[in-house]
C-alpha cells in the first residue's frame, strides 16, 4: 500500500506525466517550439521518474521521429515544450571529405541523453555557423569547445561517460545548453547572422573564414 508521501509524490508529478501524454496524442512529428516562448527560456527539471519507463520510451521515439522529420541532428525535450532534462542526438553526416576534414563532423549513432551535463577539455575552441530547429531560416557562427568530457544517463538509467570532439562535441554542448534555457544565439557572433538564403548563396564554405572577412567578425 502505497504511503501518503508516495501519494503526494505521484500527484505532484502527475501534470507533468499528462502533458506528455497529450502531446502523445496526435499522428506524426511533434510540433517544434520556436525561439520566443518561455518554455526555451526557463530551464528544466532533472528527470527522476517524472514519466513510467513506457511513457519515458514514446517520449523519446517521438523526439526521435521529430528530429529525424525537421531534420535535425539533436533535439531537446524543451523544444517540444517539455521541461525535463533529456535530450537525444543523431548525426549520419551526409557531408563531403572536405567538409568532414575542416569541422571534424563524423557519424553518430542514435543516442538518448538524460540529465547531462559537459566540461570542456582543453582551451581549443572551433568556430562555424550553426543553426536550431526553434530558430529556423537562421544560422550564425559560435565558437564553441573543441572538446567536451559528457556525463549523462541514457533511458535505461546506464551511465554515460564519454568524450566527444569536433562536430559531435557541438552537437552535444548545443543540446545541453537548451536544457539549461540558452540558445545558439547566446553565444553567437551577431554580425555573422545569416539568412538561410545567405547561407546557400555566399558562406557554404566549409569553414566561416570568408563571411568573417565580409561580415567583419572575428575568429578564434
Amino acid at each position: 500500500m502505497a504511503s501518503p508521501s508516495d501519494r503526494a509524490d505521484r500527484a505532484a508529478r502527475a501534470p507533468l506525466a499528462e502533458r506528455v501524454e497529450q502531446l502523445l496524442a496526435g499522428e506524426g512529428p511533434l510540433p517544434i517550439v520556436a525561439a520566443g516562448e518561455p518554455v526555451l527560456r526557463r530551464g528544466t527539471e532533472p528527470f527522476d521518474g517524472q514519466l513510467e519507463p513506457a511513457l519515458l520510451a514514446r517520449f523519446v521515439e517521438a523526439l526521435r521521429v521529430t528530429m529525424h522529420a525537421a531534420p535535425g541532428v539533436g533535439l531537446a525535450a524543451p523544444q517540444v515544450g517539455v521541461e525535463l532534462r533529456i535530450a537525444v542526438i543523431e548525426d549520419p553526416a551526409p557531408v563531403t571529405e572536405e567538409v568532414r576534414l575542416a569541422r571534424g563532423r563524423v557519424p553518430q549513432p542514435f543516442r538518448v541523453l538524460v540529465n547531462p551535463s559537459y566540461e570542456p577539455l582543453g582551451t581549443a575552441r572551433a568556430a562555424f555557423f550553426e543553426g536550431c530547429l526553434s530558430v529556423p531560416g537562421w544560422q550564425a557562427v559560435v565558437a564553441r569547445h573543441a572538446q567536451v568530457r559528457l556525463r549523462a544517463e541514457d533511458e535505461t538509467g546506464r551511465t554515460v561517460d564519454e568524450v566527444f570532439t569536433g562536430w559531435p562535441a557541438r552537437i552535444v554542448q548545443h543540446e545541453t545548453d537548451h536544457l539549461d534555457g540558452m540558445l545558439y544565439l547566446d553565444h553567437a557572433e551577431l554580425r555573422s547572422l545569416s539568412s538561410g538564403r545567405a547561407m546557400a548563396e555566399r558562406w557554404a564554405q566549409p569553414t566561416p573564414e570568408a563571411a568573417a572577412a565580409a561580415l567583419g567578425f572575428p575568429l578564434p
